[in-house]
C-alpha cells in the first residue's frame, strides 16, 4: 500500500530497525561446535548461539544482561547473541543447528513444529502478550465488535493471529465485514489515518504514536488520544517470547545440564533488568540500538510488565495461557491439530528458578510494581 506524503519524519525508520516481529528464514553462520564441559578457565567455555527474532533492543535486555554482568560465563558459558530480521524466522534457525537456542514467539514457532522441526519450549518468558489494535478516540472503536465496516491494519507474517481471532469471537467475517490492511511496520497508516486501527506492541509501536507531535496542540500525543484493544483482555491473548531448544539435542543428560545453565543465567539477567532498571536500559544502549534512550526506557519498563510477576517462577510454563494459545492456534488454523505433549517442558525452567530461590533470588516478582516512564520526543 502506498504510503501518503504527509508521513512523520522518520517514522519509516523506525519501523525498518525497531519493529519486533519477522518474517522468512535466512542462512546464517552455524552455531558453534559443542565443546567439553566447562570448567572455571575460560579457554573451556562452552561456546552457545543464541537466536534473537529481531534486532537489538529493550525486548531482549535480559539476554544482554546476562552476557553484560557475566551470568553466562558464571555458568560456564560462552553465549554470542544473534540480532534478527524480517527475513529470519529464528525456530528455523534453530532447527537447522545454526543456533544452539532461540528466542520465538508460540504460535509461529509451533507452526514449524508442525512442519517437522523438533524444538521444544524450555523457558517461557513472556507470561503475557504484548499484542495492541490501536485507534483513535474519535473512532468509536471500543472493541472488536467496533471493526465492522473498517480498515483494520495487520503485519502479517505470524503477527495477526489473536487479532482475527478477536474478530472470530466478536461474529465479524474478515472477508465481508473488516478492510484488513496489511501495514509497514510502523504506525505510519494510523498517524495518516489512512487505516481506522493499527497493530502494535505496548513495548514499541504503541509508543512510536505517543512520541510524535501532535499538529493540532504542538504537543506530544496522549493516551487519552487513543483507544486500545489489549488481546489479553479480549481472551485471545498468545503467548509470546519463549526460548527453544531442539528436542533431540536435550536427550542427552549433559545438553540437559547445559540447557539448566543457560536458563538460570538468563532469567538472572532478566531479574537484573527487574531491579537494576537504569543500569539495565545503559547496558541495551550500549549494544547499539536503533532508537534511544528515551524509547529503550519505555520499553524495557513495558516489557517487565509482561514477564512480572511469574506466579510459577520466571520461565516456567503457565498451563492455561498454554492450552488458550493452543485453542486460539486451532480455532484459527494457524496449526491443523493441538501439538503433542513434547512441543513444550517444565523441568529444566523449574531447575534454574528453583536453583535461584534456593539461593535467595526473588523468581516470581510477586510485589513487582511497574515504573512511571516520561515518554520522550522521538524516543531520544
Amino acid at each position: 500500500m502506498k504510503v501518503a506524503g504527509k508521513l512523520v519524519i522518520g517514522l519509516a525508520l523506525i519501523a525498518v530497525l525497531v519493529a519486533a516481529c519477522g518474517g522468512a528464514a535466512t542462512t546464517q553462520a552455524p552455531a558453534a561446535t559443542q565443546a567439553p564441559a566447562a570448567t572455571s578457565a575460560l579457554a573451556a567455555l562452552i561456546p552457545i548461539t543464541l537466536q534473537l527474532q529481531w534486532v537489538t533492543q529493550s525486548q531482549f535486555a535480559g539476554y544482554y544482561a546476562a552476557v553484560d554482568q557475566g551470568f553466562y560465563k558464571a555458568e560456564g558459558l560462552d553465549v554470542t547473541i544473534k540480532e534478527g530480521a524480517v527475513d529470519i524466522v529464528p525456530q528455523q534457525v534453530l532447527a537447522s543447528g545454526q543456533a544452539d537456542f532461540a528466542v520465538s514467539w508460540v504460535p509461529k514457532a509451533l507452526v514449524s513444529r508442525e512442519e517437522g522441526a523438533k524444538i521444544v519450549d524450555i523457558g517461557q518468558v513472556f507470561q503475557r502478550s504484548g499484542t495492541l489494535e490501536v485507534s483513535w478516540k474519535d473512532s468509536g472503536i471500543t472493541s472488536p465488535a467496533d471493526w465492522k465496516g473498517k480498515k483494520v491494519g495487520t503485519w502479517g507474517y505470524g503477527n495477526e493471529f489473536e487479532l482475527y481471532a478477536a474478530m472470530s469471537a466478536a461474529g465479524l467475517d474478515t472477508q465481508k465485514d473488516v478492510t484488513i490492511i496489511q501495514q509497514p511496520f510502523d504506525m505510519s497508516l494510523l498517524l495518516n489515518r489512512e487505516v481506522d486501527a493499527a497493530e502494535a506492541m505496548t513495548y514499541n509501536e504503541y509508543a512510536q504514536v505517543l512520541e510524535q507531535t501532535d499538529p493540532k496542540t504542538g504537543k506530544l500525543y496522549q493516551p487519552g488520544d487513543l483507544t486500545v484493544i489489549d488481546f489479553n483482555k479480549v481472551g485471545t491473548a498468545m503467548l509470546q517470547d519463549a526460548v527453544w531448544a531442539q528436542e533431540d539435542w536435550l536427550a542427552d543428560a549433559k545438553n540437559q545440564d547445559i540447557a539448566v545453565r543457560f536458563l538460570r543465567a538468563t532469567f538472572k539477567g532478566w531479574i537484573f533488568c527487574r531491579d537494576s532498571f537504569e543500569a539495565c536500559v545503559d547496558i541495551v544502549l550500549k549494544n547499539g540500538p536503533t532508537l534511544g534512550k528515551g524509547h529503550m526506557t519505555w520499553q524495557l519498563n513495558e516489557i517487565n510488565k509482561l514477564i512480572w510477576p511469574s506466579a510459577n517462577g520466571i520461565g516456567v510454563m503457565d498451563k492455561a495461557l498454554w492450552d488458550q494459545t493452543i485453542s486460539v492456534a486451532t480455532s484459527q488454523k494457524v496449526i491443523k491439530a493441538a501439538p503433542d505433549a513434547n512441543a513444550y517442558r517444565t523441568d529444566l525452567a523449574e531447575k534454574a528458578a528453583a536453583d535461584l530461590a534456593a539461593a535467595g533470588v526473588d523468581v516470581k516478582g510477586t510485589s513487582y510494581t511497574p515504573r512511571v516512564v516520561e515518554i520522550t520526543p522521538g524516543g531520544e
